[in-house]
C-alpha cells in the first residue's frame, strides 16, 4: 500500500483534507477493500497514539471510480459544523470531467434521480414521476472542446449518487472511461475528478479553499489519462481556482 501521508492536502487538530485516489473506497463496505476513511483513521491512531480506534467524521463522499478532495472531521464538533456547511451549501465541490462530444459554453442541470439498489446504478426520471426520485442539481462551464470531447468543470448543488455521471449521460454528453454510464468510451480511468473544495474551518471560520488537479496524483496512485491532454487547461485552473469567490 501507497504511503497515505501523500494523499493528505492539509491537517490540523479539527480538519483534515486529503485526496481519494480513484478505485479507492471513500468508506468501507461488504467487499473488504481499503477504503481512504479507515486508512486515515489509522494514520491517526498511529501518529498521534490514539488508545482504540480514533475518531474520524465522514461529511461527504466520492464514488469508487472517481478521484478527488474529501474533507474529514477530527472532531464531532467540526463534524457537525461542516455537515451543516454541506447542507446549507456553503460547502462548495467542484468537479472536472472530460465528456463526449461538444458540451455547450455553460448549462444547468436539474433532475430527479432514482437508484436502482440491485444493479447500483442511477437513472433520471421523467418529470410526472419525479416524487419518486430525488432532486438532483448541477451547473456547468466548458473548458475546451472539440467536436469529440469537452473538458468540463461543474459544481454541485446536490450530492446525489452517481449524479453527475447519471446527469450528464442523459444531457449526452457521458463522461469518457464511465463503463457504468458510458458503453461507447469504458476504456481508461473515468474522466471525473474533484478538484476544489471550498469550505470555512469549522471552528475559527476562516475561508478556505483547496485545489489539487489529476495530474497532482502522488506517484504510484492511479490517474485518468483522459485529462492528459489538457493538462496547460487544467493548470490555469490550479492559478484561478483559489479565488475565494464562491
Amino acid at each position: 500500500m501507497n504511503d497515505v501521508n501523500q494523499l493528505i492536502l492539509y491537517e490540523d487538530n479539527h480538519l483534515i483534507v486529503a485526496v481519494k485516489p480513484p478505485r479507492m473506497l471513500t468508506q468501507g463496505d461488504i467487499t473488504g477493500d481499503a477504503d481512504l476513511h479507515s486508512l486515515l483513521k489509522e494514520y491517526i491512531r498511529v501518529k498521534y497514539e490514539k488508545p482504540g480506534e480514533a475518531y474520524l467524521g465522514l461529511i461527504h463522499r466520492i464514488d469508487r471510480p472517481v478521484g478527488g478532495l474529501l474533507a474529514f472531521a477530527r472532531t464531532s464538533k467540526a463534524a457537525g459544523r461542516l455537515s451543516r456547511q454541506l447542507r446549507e451549501g456553503s460547502l462548495s465541490r467542484e468537479y472536472i470531467a472530460v465528456c463526449r462530444g461538444r458540451a455547450p459554453a455553460t448549462f444547468q442541470l436539474n433532475d430527479w434521480l432514482q437508484k436502482d439498489e440491485q444493479t447500483n446504478t442511477v437513472r433520471v426520471l421523467p418529470k410526472y414521476l419525479k416524487l419518486q426520485g430525488k432532486q438532483a442539481s448541477l451547473s456547468g462551464q466548458t473548458i475546451s472542446f472539440t467536436d469529440e470531447k469537452s473538458l468540463v468543470a461543474i459544481r454541485l448543488q446536490t450530492g446525489r449518487a452517481h449524479q453527475i455521471r447519471a446527469q450528464m449521460a442523459h444531457f449526452g454528453h457521458p463522461l469518457l472511461g464511465d463503463a457504468r454510464y458510458n458503453k461507447e468510451g469504458a476504456s481508461g480511468l473515468i474522466a471525473l475528478w474533484g478538484m476544489r473544495l471550498a469550505l470555512s474551518h469549522p471552528i475559527t471560520g476562516k475561508a478556505m479553499v483547496f485545489v489539487c488537479a489529476p495530474g497532482r496524483m502522488p506517484g504510484g496512485w492511479p490517474r485518468s489519462a483522459h485529462f492528459d491532454p489538457y493538462q496547460r487547461d487544467l493548470d490555469a485552473l490550479e492559478r484561478h481556482w483559489p479565488d475565494l469567490a464562491q
